[in-house]
């Protein structure tokens, strides 16, 4: 379908379901909100549990989508531009957290998870950011896709609300730890997520002719290299250094399969 051509209706149906799934990054943050007083043991298994849902989206949907991506524009060496992509992310990544450093206060003590607060707002940034990259171009292929078959417009909105709600767990954890504010770290999580409505209207005004697959395929291949440095350089060793390692491991696998059972609900 040509984008261009689109009616005002389908273009506010497809913006509507971007929105949608935004905002239900929203509502993973506000899940982390509403619970009271998260210890150690719940801290380990949602830092887990986030690094899961990183690990596995990376692994399963982003580097795969980016691999498809090169190979649909015609890349004869798709896998090999894919990894180099998916490195190229790690690099990236790597140079800011050695450029701009944890915050950390020499005289800071762990709280009662055991962990200090200027370590768990580094992963929380982090991670918001690389959440919020990822659904940049995620917004417009969702906004795409619904434009493109209006039919798929309701379980598109469903599967991707589903699927980002974990999303926000992982922003808004360690951040409602650091900051001491509940409702804050909801916030994050909200931004993070409104990067998918942002992604979908600048997508469409300004960006269609420059995002090729060629061009999506390599995003998608980076920021899945970014999600799992995030993943294994923060979250993880922060879930670990409560003290609970294997309720981190535990919580791990079931962020593994809850975005595995998300994929599966994803319409084609």
């Amino acid at each position: 379908m040509d984008l261009a051509a689109a009616t005002p209706g389908a273009v506010t149906v497809a913006l509507g379901i971007s929105l949608l799934a935004g905002l239900s990054t929203g509502f993973g943050g506000l899940i982390v909100a509403l619970k009271r007083s998260p210890g150690p043991g719940f801290l380990a298994g949602a830092l887990g549990f986030s690094a899961g849902v990183m690990v596995y989206i990376s692994f399963m949907e982003l580097l795969p989508e980016g691999i498809d991506g090169l190979a649909e524009a015609g890349n004869v060496s798709a896998e090999l531009w894919g990894a180099v992509a998916f490195f190229a992310g790690i690099a990236l990544i790597a140079l800011i957290d050695r450029f701009v450093p944890e915050e950390i206060n020499p005289h800071e003590e762990p709280d009662a998870s055991g962990v200090s607060r200027a370590r768990l707002r580094n992963v929380g940034v982090l991670s918001a950011t690389a959440i919020a990259v990822h659904n940049f171009p995620e917004g417009f292929a969702t906004f795409a896709v619904a434009l493109a078959d209006p039919a798929l417009a309701l379980p598109i909105a469903i599967a991707i609300a589903i699927h980002n709600i974990p999303e926000g767990i992982a922003v808004a954890v360690p951040l409602r730890q650091a900051t001491g504010s509940k409702w804050k770290a909801a916030g994050w999580a909200t931004l993070s997520g409104l990067a998918e409505p942002l992604g979908a209207v600048i997508g469409f005004l300004l960006l269609r002719p420059f995002l090729g697959p060629q061009t999506l395929g390599y995003t998608f291949a980076a920021i899945a290299g970014i999600m799992v440095f995030v993943s294994l350089d923060k979250l993880l060793p922060t879930a670990i250094a409560t003290g609970k390692h294997h309720t981190a491991i535990y919580g791990m696998i079931i962020g593994m399969a809850v975005m595995a059972a998300s994929l599966l609900m994803l319409p084609g």
